[in-house]
């Protein structure tokens, strides 16, 4: 059954008062790591996303920083907040902003982080500039510098908070103790770190506890960054500019194995009258009531699809099958691989 978007319940982020219709939309693959993007077709599809009912916007400072390959040219910092500033003029109302800091290139090509209270500050001021805005409705710390203490950088947060700069923070790719150490300082809001049908770590212990400090979890690479909408085949080649030549689920025996998971996945969402990647999509909307993807599009066919997920209905007994279907065990090839061996050097 499909119905409009605009009349899907709305999901909350955290306490903050913000809510959002469910499904966001990544803007990530519009200015790095996927291939090469046409920055005025970008923002012709956040537009098109905002006419179709999209609100939650998913950007960070650092997005046209780096390429997937060392010594290819790359966008430049703040190159995707500079888009969505530039989609947004005019229809700033609509729009539920969520953008990062911490994330610094080095000039090797590499990245550091930088959670010194005096750079959150910089930061944001910077953002602001580029989104084109006197407020960010989301803002969070994109990865932990092991310098600082949380606590030093989101009381700067909260600081940012007071001033009226931000309107809720939030946090990624955390632990489930850090999240706690956080929450203790200022409420947070949203907890964004990768969370699909093959990627399911949080399941364990940050995902439960979001749910006990009641913290939105914002999934990124929602559709195993494209894996799950079907869209390869066998014998499929990434260019050298594409982060998933990089990545070992996509490479030789893993790729072949994971591929028939997907199929699997396509042959029963072809049974219930929808694709791969809206099944993907609406079973993490089944999962609870806490959960905004925000799956990344470049085009805005892709958009559509996408948010007509929100209406696809999933039985316990479908998501049952499909958590059986994609367990972890059948699952092969680990989330990054020799070129990011830490995941806060990857894409997101």
């Amino acid at each position: 059954m499909k119905e409009d978007l605009a009349a899907v319940a709305r999901t909350p982020l955290g306490g903050s008062g913000i809510s959002v219709r469910p499904v966001g939309l990544g803007l990530m693959g519009m200015s790095q790591f996927y291939g090469a993007a046409d920055p005025d077709a970008s923002v012709t599809t956040i537009r098109d996303a905002i006419d179709l009912g999209v609100e939650l916007f998913d950007t960070s400072d650092y997005y046209g920083a780096s390429s997937a390959t060392p010594g290819r040219p790359v966008a430049g910092f703040g190159h995707n907040e500079e888009l969505l500033g530039r989609a947004l003029r005019g229809r700033r109302a609509k729009a539920v902003v969520a953008t990062k800091f911490s994330a610094r290139p080095t000039p090797e090509g590499r990245s550091f982080f930088d959670g010194r209270p005096e750079y959150v500050k910089a930061a944001c001021e910077a953002s602001l500039r580029r989104l084109g805005t006197d407020r960010i409705d989301l803002y969070y710390y994109h990865r932990l510098d092991p310098a600082v203490p949380v606590e030093d950088t989101v009381g700067a947060m909260a600081e940012l908070v007071a001033d009226g700069k931000v309107r809720a923070i939030g946090l990624s790719e955390v632990s489930a103790e850090i999240l706690r150490r956080a929450h203790a300082v200022h409420p947070v809001a949203a907890l964004q770190s990768e969370y699909s049908l093959w990627e399911r770590g949080v399941e364990a212990e940050v995902l439960p506890e979001c749910r006990r400090l009641g913290i939105t979890l914002v999934p990124y690479s929602p559709l195993g960054r494209g894996m799950l909408t079907g869209a390869f085949r066998l014998g499929a080649e990434f260019d050298s500019d594409d982060f998933r030549s990089t990545l070992p689920k996509f490479q030789g025996e893993n790729f072949e194995q994971n591929l028939r998971l997907v199929e699997e996945l396509e042959r029963y969402a072809e049974g219930i009258g929808a694709t791969a990647g809206q099944v993907a999509l609406a079973w993490l909307l089944a999962r609870h009531h806490d959960i905004v993807p925000i799956p990344g599009s470049k085009r805005q066919a892709y958009v559509r699809a996408n948010l007509a997920a929100a209406s696809v209905r999933l039985s316990a007994d479908d998501v049952a099958r499909l958590d059986a279907l994609f367990d972890p065990a059948r699952v092969k090839g680990g989330r990054y691989g020799a070129l990011n061996v830490r995941a806060s050097d990857t894409g997101k």
